[in-house]
């Protein structure tokens, strides 16, 4: 049996498209498919002996395509969604409800003025984004990157530059990671900024830094240490508190207990990255427990299988896992 398969297109602005400058898109999809591939005039060639990534390959050129008709642009993050969508109906989890690219074409983030559309790239993923939009308060759990924060700054972004939200507060408990900084100098915005750098780092992934330095200008963005958030009451925004496997029960109650009227909050942390002294004081934790019976709150639960980080930090997480303490 031959180990390559060939697929012809015949519009050729189609075949452009799908390749991208360079055939910089096939590079894409080479190393998600880990296989070769390379166009021959108006063919595409695919070359690996396994008949199911051959398979995978054709299916992802017609999902590929059919969004470029659609108006969507061939661009990195639409390719890496639809090869997820197709793997999850190859490997759909008990119990789950049936999905389709559907699912992550529909749950794609467009931020107005941003570099990108950025689409889910998990099933996971597209169900916690379904959920920001659904439920005013989102817990997401899970390991190092799976998306949790960038995601939840993408969407909140998307509401406050749309106009939907009046502000989005940034937060999260200030604890050190094994280590202490001692005295930071200047004014709370300045002592506070290390520990928020996560999320800026997320916000200038996806819009130009100008107009992130316009939003704060404008208060439009607030950060805000978590200690400082009692006694207020927050409407017309969203709220972020990151983090908050470092939260202590207290702060946690006091925090969910703050949202007023039109307004959202979304809850993310690591469980396995608590820096609290007593690792059961986690707010995070305990608020998991006795939350979880509240319908009209969502819990999106990541893992291993949700890393997109960069494929190397799935196979460190799973060898921390495997590591016996």
């Amino acid at each position: 049996m031959s180990d390559s398969a060939c697929l012809v297109i015949d519009e050729l602005p189609l075949l452009r498209n799908i390749c991208g400058a360079n055939d910089y898109n096939l590079r894409i999809i080479e190393r998600l498919l880990g296989c070769k591939i390379f166009s021959k005039g108006n063919e595409l060639i695919v070359e690996h002996a396994d008949e199911t990534t051959r398979t995978l390959f054709f299916r992802l050129i017609q999902e590929l395509s059919e969004a470029i008709k659609e108006g969507i642009p061939p661009n990195p993050e639409l390719i890496t969604a639809l090869h997820a969508s197709l793997l999850a109906s190859q490997k759909p989890e008990h119990n789950q409800e049936p999905h389709g690219t559907e699912l992550f074409t529909e749950n794609a983030i467009q931020v107005p003025g941003a570099f990108e559309k950025i689409f889910p790239r998990s099933v996971n993923q597209a169900h916690y984004i379904k959920a920001l939009s659904e439920y005013d308060i989102t817990f997401a759990t899970g390991p190092a990157g799976t998306g949790k924060t960038f995601l939840a700054v993408a969407w909140a972004l998307r509401e406050v530059l749309s106009k939907t939200r009046k502000k989005l507060v940034l937060t999260r408990p200030v604890v050190e990671a094994g280590e202490s900084l001692g005295f930071l100098p200047g004014d709370l915005t300045q002592k506070i900024s290390p520990y928020l750098r996560p999320l800026y780092d997320a916000m200038e992934a996806i819009i130009p830094f100008e107009t992130i330095q316009r939003l704060e200008e404008t208060h439009v963005i607030e950060i805000a240490p978590l200690a400082y958030m009692r006694g207020r009451s927050l409407n017309n925004c969203i709220v972020i508190l990151d983090e908050a496997q470092n939260t202590t029960r207290e702060q946690m109650k006091m925090f969910l207990t703050r949202l007023g009227q039109h307004a959202k909050a979304i809850v993310t942390g690591d469980l396995t990255q608590i820096d609290l002294p007593k690792k059961s004081d986690s707010g995070l934790s305990h608020a998991l427990s006795v939350i979880s019976s509240i319908p009209e709150i969502y819990i999106s639960r990541f893992d291993g299988r949700d890393v997109v980080r960069n494929p190397l930090i799935k196979k460190i997480i799973e060898a921390y896992e495997s590591e016996p303490y």
